[in-house]
């Protein structure tokens, strides 16, 4: 078998991994916010522990992108789709951080529905989920088209996250709700204003796959 099969061979087997991690971390995030629907807390145990298993998976993805750029002298093209793919990977275990970190606090607030605090928030759920997806969607299909078209969306996610803030600091003032829960509430929307922010790395590194420029600079 030549060397250039074998090194594809290798770059197919790093997306087929990539693909099972980001898999992973979605089905996480979309079992969490299903489980605090369903009033699963064994589901959202389970997945505040399910940290470990993801960041296991970096360093394994982390080390086969080092053995291909140090072993095998990719030629550029390839050079950028293993840089992507290590670089990616650290995103996808800080969404699934997040979604741990999440969990933890709605097991805090007892799994109280969102909408009791912010009216806002459950379409701040939504519309992060698909702007995650659609990231993900577009770098393991390579798709610059649709990687732009997720950056702009990113304007979507902090507009909801100034509503949710903005419901919760009056709840504070009226002091109608509990400050502590509502304190919960909106580190919970930031986790989700920052799971929004890794989408948008995402895209851009799927931009850099195909053209080598990452925020308009030229980097490989």
């Amino acid at each position: 078998m030549s060397p250039r099969i074998l090194f594809d061979n290798e770059l197919k087997l790093l997306k087929e991994n990539v693909t099972d991690m980001v898999s992973r971390v979605e089905e996480n995030y979309e079992n969490l916010f299903q489980a605090l629907k369903n009033r699963q807390e064994d589901e959202i145990v389970r997945i505040k522990n399910n940290d470990k298993l993801i960041s296991r998976q970096q360093r394994e993805i982390e080390s086969q992108c080092l053995f291909l750029i140090t072993k095998q002298q990719p030629i550029v093209g390839d050079l950028r789709v293993v840089t992507a793919s290590l670089k990616v990977v650290t995103d996808i275990e800080r969404i699934g951080d997040h979604v741990s970190d999440m969990a933890e606090l709605i097991l805090r607030l007892q799994m109280k529905d969102f909408s009791l605090f912010s009216v806002h928030i459950d379409g701040m759920v939504e519309a992060t989920r698909e702007m995650f997806c659609e990231a993900v969607d577009a770098f393991v299909n390579r798709n610059v088209e649709k990687a732009n078209k997720v950056i702009k969306e990113d304007d979507v996610i902090d507009a909801l996250f100034n509503k949710v803030k903005t419901d919760l600091i009056e709840s504070l003032k009226k002091e109608v709700k509990d400050a502590d829960e509502c304190i919960d509430v909106l580190m919970i929307a930031k986790y989700l204003e920052k799971i929004g922010d890794h989408a948008v790395n995402i895209c851009e590194w799927e931009i850099f796959q195909e053209t080598g420029n990452i925020s308009d600079m030229r980097l490989l």
